[in-house]
């Protein structure tokens, strides 16, 4: 969900080379890519179980197996994103929980970016508000995901009945709220036409600009004071 924004009117001069910024290094790429993909199989093997029509698919123990390759890499995300991106990691991380003034105004007019309207938009960093409040999500919800997945898998035995239900229920809950947080990232990449900037790493500058136009000056004076 970021950068480029449908309702930006090109320049009519010809350029024979578009200025791009780097946005997502190689490492956070791939950890996108592990997430997108144990999410999937979690999603769709869960689905399986609960959804009526999808029951007969589950019956072999494949969607079993499935459910646990996609939960262990899951639960490696984390692990993998501090072995391949340290930086990226905590970036990501401190910038989730992170909002100032800027941010509140940002959600004050949110609806208008929900349209594809970003020109006029509060200023924002490398994240907008939506994006921070979209990932902070993830973080929480991942982890209610895990832990009471743990729990049904390793506990199953002691926890009881009650106990039981209360696991799934949370587990059940936490998915779909992921799964409505799926729904948006996928909404605000295809308003934006932003699923370039994941497989290639690079947004146009002048898109950058009008989005993240804090970030675009944070990137200038680092760049400024190596000069």
């Amino acid at each position: 969900m970021t950068t480029a924004n449908p309702v930006m009117e090109k320049p009519n001069r010809e350029r024979t080379e578009e200025e791009k910024l780097l946005r997502y290094r190689v490492g956070q790429r791939i950890v996108h890519a592990v997430l997108a993909t144990s999410f999937l199989m979690l999603l769709f093997t869960g689905l399986m179980i609960l959804w009526q029509p999808l029951t007969l698919w589950a019956r072999d123990g494949t969607s079993g197996l499935i459910h646990r390759i996609g939960a262990v890499l899951f639960m490696l995300v984390p692990i993998l994103y501090l072995i391949v991106d340290r930086r990226g990691a905590k970036e990501l991380l401190v910038e989730s929980f992170t909002y100032d003034k800027d941010d509140i105004a940002w959600f004050k007019h949110a609806g208008r970016y929900f349209l594809g309207r970003a020109v006029g938009m509060p200023p924002q960093g490398r994240l907008n508000a939506g994006q921070k409040l979209h990932h902070a999500g993830v973080v929480i919800t991942s982890a209610t995901v895990v832990f009471s997945g743990i729990f049904m898998w390793y506990a199953k035995g002691n926890l009881g009945a009650s106990g039981l239900a209360l696991a799934a229920s949370i587990h059940d809950l936490s998915m779909l709220t992921l799964t409505v947080l799926l729904a948006g990232h996928l909404y605000f990449t295809f308003v934006y036409k932003a699923l370039s900037a994941m497989t290639t790493g690079y947004v146009p500058k002048e898109e950058a600009l009008i989005e993240h136009p804090k970030w675009v000056e944070e990137i200038e004076h680092q760049q400024a004071a190596h000069d």
